[in-house]
């Protein structure tokens, strides 16, 4: 009887030990994608501010691949608008992914100690 329960208990902690590095994993490409967002948003944001400086005949071009276009500060403007509101949206998901991952990383921690309470309560008794 103790062997099979080793034997879950071990087949326990070997799934969590899996789990958990996969769910760090996660973690760490999420806050790797929030960091690069976030410099791409700032990136947005600083050109806008100094887009908007400039002089309404300024001739302004945005890249194509490898060419670049003349384009109207307006539209450059309203470009820059949307990849910055673009970046926040997927910042905000990312982050609610990262919280979701981390609380399921903490349940499967307190499933697993609730089991091991449980097997010392069984042999205890």
């Amino acid at each position: 009887m103790s062997m099979a329960v080793d034997l879950e208990l071990k087949k326990a902690f070997t799934e969590l030990q899996q789990k958990m590095l996969e769910t760090t994993q996660k973690v760490k490409l999420a806050d790797i994608q929030i960091e690069t967002l976030k410099r791409a948003k700032q990136r947005a944001d600083l050109t806008t501010f100094e887009i908007k400086n400039l002089a309404e005949d300024t001739k302004t071009y945005e890249s194509l691949g490898r060419i670049f276009i003349q384009t109207p500060i307006p539209t450059v403007l309203e470009h820059l608008n949307s990849r910055s509101v673009t970046c926040t949206e997927q910042i905000k998901t990312l982050e609610n992914n990262k919280v979701l991952l981390e609380k399921s990383m903490k349940e499967s921690e307190n499933n697993l100690r609730e089991m091991v309470q449980q097997r010392k309560e069984k042999q205890e008794k």
